[in-house]
Parts: structure tokens; sequence; C-alpha cells
């Protein structure tokens, strides 16, 4: 009796402080979620915050496109007062006798032939250097890469005074007999990488069923390496559309401007300078490059997604 009497109460003070246990971790659970929702919209308007201040530029720019030159330098509004199209129409119509389009063509081309030597010449030093076996390899590769360390500016004299004396000035070739050669640097370092994720069974497997290395190449190499030539191609066509530079440098004739330089010529064309057309050709420009990026972007993704493929 006497210890049925004494445990009797026991349930009672359990049950209440199961109840206030369950109180306080409710409690808890509720203070934790309203922190991380703090946190959560705090991280989103920093966000929002940056991206607004990283994009302003690029929007500035579109909305400028539609302002009439006088309202486009000393305004750093967004909204236009007197939007129009006109400026589009001039920078359709070119400037100095010569159309867009045919700054647009000589851009296109420079960046889809630069665009091929890359991936051409690129894979296949890559592949040499990946695969295959040779004396002095490592040696080679390190001289390659030790080019990434050095400046443009130190080698553009000499090229220059090479392709005068070739007659090759005013063309083409200058800008792009580099892409052909392997001469980046930077590709083929990046496909180089990329191909010594791959497993080496495949070629082992290829080599017993009497492939060679050509085989090998296209047959294996070549459609395992997609990501990382698409990437190659990004790079390459954004790098060339938007090359200043060496068109400055290189070509003569305005029939050979390219887009960036055809951009430069309405600072430059009279004593007042035509900003507004110059902000449609901007925008006009940057047309295919976004184009580009965004059909091709996609397999950014997977060629990171296949470096799980080691293995």
């Amino acid at each position: 009796m006497s210890t049925s009497t004494s445990t009797q109460p026991a349930g009672p003070v359990a049950t209440a402080r199961s109840t206030v246990s369950d109180e306080h971790s409710a409690r808890l659970r509720r203070t934790a979620r309203n922190r991380r929702g703090a946190r959560e919209i705090v991280f989103h308007v920093v966000t929002l915050l940056i991206v607004a201040v990283i994009l302003y530029p690029a929007v500035w720019m579109v909305v400028s496109a539609f302002k009439p030159s006088n309202q486009i330098v000393g305004n750093v509004g967004i909204i236009p007062t007197d939007a129009s199209f006109d400026n589009f129409t001039k920078a359709l119509q070119g400037i100095g006798g010569v159309s867009f389009w045919t700054f647009f063509k000589n851009s296109l081309i420079l960046a889809v032939l630069s665009v091929v030597g890359i991936v051409i010449s690129c894979s296949v030093s890559a592949y040499a250097f990946a695969r295959i076996e040779f004396p002095g390899r490592k040696i080679f590769f390190s001289l390659m890469i030790g080019t990434l360390l050095l400046p443009f500016h130190v080698v553009i004299i000499p090229q220059y005074i090479v392709f005068n004396n070739l007659g090759l000035v005013n063309t083409f070739i200058p800008l792009l007999i580099g892409k052909f050669l392997a001469a980046e640097a930077f590709f083929v370092f990046l496909m180089v990488q990329f191909m010594r994720n791959l497993p080496r069974e495949l070629d082992e497997a290829a080599r017993i069923d009497g492939a060679g290395h050509v085989r090998i190449f296209t047959a294996i190499m070549l459609p395992l390496m997609k990501p990382a030539l698409v990437t190659s191609s990004i790079f390459a066509f954004i790098w060339s559309w938007n090359d200043f530079f060496g068109p400055l440098l290189y070509l003569k004739n305005p029939d050979l401007y390219s887009m960036p330089i055809a951009l430069r010529l309405f600072v430059d064309q009279t004593t007042t300078s035509d900003y507004g057309a110059q902000m449609a050709m901007a925008v006009l420009a940057l047309v295919p490059v976004l184009l580009f990026f965004l059909v091709f972007q996609r397999y950014l993704v997977e060629g990171v997604a296949t470096q799980g493929l080691k293995g």
C-alpha cells in the first residue's frame, strides 16, 4: 500500500514535465526556423542588391540605346524621357561608308574561324600531351604552360614585324594563324586536364581491337571531350568577338574592321560623338554573344558532371 501510494502522483508530474519539455522543444524549433528564415531573407536581399549593381551597367546600356545622344552623357537614369529607334537605324546604316553588316560579317568570320582552329589544333595537341608517351613530353608541356605567364605585349612587336615582312598585315591571317597552330596554351591545358580524367582502359581496349591513335582520337576521345570542346568554343568565340587590340593593330582597311573597332569609330568620327548610335551598335553586338552562350552553356554543367567518369 505504501509503495502504490508513493508512486501514484508520479504520473501527473511526469506528464506535466513532458508537456513542458515538448513546449520548450517546439519553441526552440520555431526560434530556429525564424532565424533560418531571417538569414535566408537577408541572404536573398544582399544577393539581389549585388545582382542589381552588376547588371546596372548592362541595363543602362540597353536603355541608353533608345535615348538621344544629348541625354546619355552625364545621365545615369534608367527611364528614357524621349525613347526612339533612331539610334538603331543609324547603327544599321554603318559608318564611313561601311555598313553594320560588314562589321558584323568580319567579326563573325574571325570568331567562327577562331573556334574551328582552336577546337582542331588544341584537341590534337592535348591528345598528344595526355595520351602519347614521347621524349621530352613533360618539358614541352611545361614550356607551353610557361607561355601563359608571358605578357601579350612582350611578343606583339616581334610578331608584327614578322607578319609585316611576310606581307600579311591588313589581312585576317595574323589574327587566326595562332588559333590553327595550337598557340593558345590555355585551351590546350584545359583539354589536357579533361583528357587525363578519362579512363585509359578505353584506349587499351581500342588498341586490342587494332585501333591506332587516329581512330582512338576520332572515335573515342572526341565524343567524350564534347563538354571540354564546347567550353573552349564558348571562350574562344567570346574572346575573339570582343577582341579590340588585335584587329586595331593588324587591320588597316575599314572594310575589314570588326565590331569593337566600329564601336570606337562612333566616338572618333566627329567632334560631337554619336553616343546613341554607339550604344545601339553595342546592344546589337552583344546579341550574338548572348545567343552563343545560352545555346551551349548547358555543356558547361555536363563538363563538371563528366569529371566523375574516371575510375
